[in-house]
């Protein structure tokens, strides 16, 4: 769970990165921020995104956020970023914040702003269960919600953050547990705080203001004003008559930078220390994971509450799979996340092809047909038997486990040595996984273009893989993106045709 702030003041839902915190005094909004109304009420600043072309592993590209002032308002807000960076014993960890409404790419003209579609409070009733409690729009449909942002099984936990889907929208939601002396809530107040965006990649930024919002309505039930001010100040505009879906990032913007380096999204947006967290918890089964992304199969991950950290490890499962070769992959089942799921979305998952999520419900383990990989705590399995010798790890596999490990110890020995803050685990793992899946379908590009499409053991081992262990593997990928090259590695005699 994130780390709690002890300066929290509830109308702060703009976010700075740590190293720009340094007010010179608390503000004076802050102690008494409840009362205070739009008192503590933020501006916007800017972030500039600085996308280098250095490709160096151990040197990632750099990003960075100038948070902007205004006379108006002479205050740097923190979030959890700045005031949440520890990490618990279970791998769990906290955003860096952005500070601002707007996301550019510098000369690109590409920008994200801010689209909440809704926010809402849930309540468990102990006569009805998960309800809605309050909302806006009043009129939007959030059916199911009340069992998304508040996980079977949160009763035994005192707080916890989900991401989930609702439709063509993600959501995030902060929950929190107080005990009360009161029989008509069996000694337990729950609440869950939260908001929809068409895009995931923004709703970190709320997570501190959801945070001190939850436990404001715990303690003080039905005091919805700074909600309303936060719907109001960031409602999205969506188009009329559409199916609200937001275009985050154009394509034809975004082209020159993609082909440079990671998109950005990857870049600015995931959460502090959760990919370096991710593979050591999984260790060398990373790899295990990585071909299973690669090949666009529908995984689910199950774990008791709290299940934040769980939603993390569903978008660190999604970024295995980046590719940034124009055109590849867009015949493929798009690989996007679902993050938590539960019962009431066993018919959405019916007609999945491709996804990633996470459970805190066992029942769904006897539902084979709705997931390819099952991954319970750190044992990855597969009722598929064609996938099965996907899970055993060969020699290739293990050399890619140990240049990750060479590379991240070489840039934490810069960090160190150097100084070197221009680069962060994060983005050396994002990277390192982008180039060898680049290499990959580079190699089998050019071969597919080429007057003699045969792909050899010596073309297996350049793309970084094993020409025997990793047949099985070769074959499934060259049918599923589409990619006609002739296999031969096995008997020359009899080349597999792909």
């Amino acid at each position: 769970m994130v780390e709690q702030s002890d300066r929290a003041p509830l109308l702060d839902w703009e976010e700075v990165p740590p190293a720009e915190l340094a007010p010179s005094g608390p503000s004076p909004e802050t102690g008494d921020s409840i009362q205070s109304g739009l008192s503590s009420y933020p501006t916007e600043g800017s972030v500039g995104v600085d996308i280098s072309p250095n490709r160096s592993p151990a040197r990632p590209n750099s990003v960075t956020a100038v948070p902007g002032e205004s006379p108006q308002s002479p205050y740097k807000y923190s979030g959890p970023g700045g005031d949440a960076s520890a990490t618990d014993e279970e791998g769990d960890c906290a955003f860096h914040g952005l500070s601002v409404r707007d996301r550019r790419i510098t000369g690109s003209g590409w920008e994200e702003k801010d689209q909440i579609v809704a926010v809402f409070v849930v309540t468990f009733d102990t006569r009805s269960g998960n309800m809605i409690e309050w909302c806006l729009p009043q009129d939007v449909n959030l059916d199911g919600v009340e069992f998304k942002s508040m996980a079977s099984g949160s009763h035994r936990i005192s707080s916890d953050f989900i991401y989930f889907r609702k439709g063509c929208y993600f959501g995030l939601a902060c929950f929190a547990n107080m005990p009360v002396e009161s029989e008509l809530e069996r000694g337990a107040r729950m609440k869950s705080v939260g908001i929809l965006s068409p895009s995931y990649t923004l709703l970190y930024r709320y997570m501190h203001f959801l945070e001190n919002q939850v436990r404001h309505q715990l303690q003080c039930p039905g005091q919805y004003s700074p909600l309303e001010a936060f719907y109001e100040d960031k409602k999205a505009v969506l188009p009329p008559g559409g199916n609200g879906l937001v275009t985050a990032c154009p394509t034809s913007a975004l082209g020159p930078i993609v082909n440079r380096c990671m998109h950005p999204e990857m870049k600015i947006t995931h959460p502090a220390g959760c990919m370096s967290q991710f593979i050591r918890f999984f260790g060398e089964q990373i790899m295990v994971l990585w071909k299973f992304a690669l090949l666009r199969k529908r995984i689910l991950i199950f774990s008791p509450p709290p299940v934040g950290v769980v939603c993390y490890r569903v978008y660190c499962c999604c970024c295995l799979a980046n590719v940034s070769i124009p055109g590849m992959g867009l015949t493929v089942p798009e690989f996007r996340p679902f993050f938590y799921i539960n019962v009431a979305d066993i018919t959405a998952l019916e007609s999945e092809l491709s996804y990633v999520a996470c459970t805190t419900e066992k029942i769904f383990e006897e539902k084979k047909e709705l997931y390819d990989v099952y991954i319970d705590n750190q044992n990855v399995k597969t009722h598929r038997e064609s996938l099965q010798p996907l899970l055993r790890l060969n020699s290739a596999d293990r050399e890619k486990y140990r240049k990750l490990c060479e590379q991240r110890q070489m840039l934490l020995y810069s960090q160190e040595v150097d100084g070197d803050c221009t680069s962060n685990e994060e983005e050396l793992f994002i990277l390192f996984f982008m180039e060898q899946n680049n290499r990959i379908f580079q190699t089998l590009s050019e071969l597919a273009a080429s007057a003699d499409p045969t792909l050899t053991a010596e073309h297996v081992r350049a793309m970084g893989l094993d020409p025997q262990a990793d047949r099985g593997f070769l074959v499934d990928l060259l049918e599923i993106y589409g990619i006609d090259v002739m296999l031969v590695i096995d008997n020359p005699c009899c080349p597999s045709h792909s």
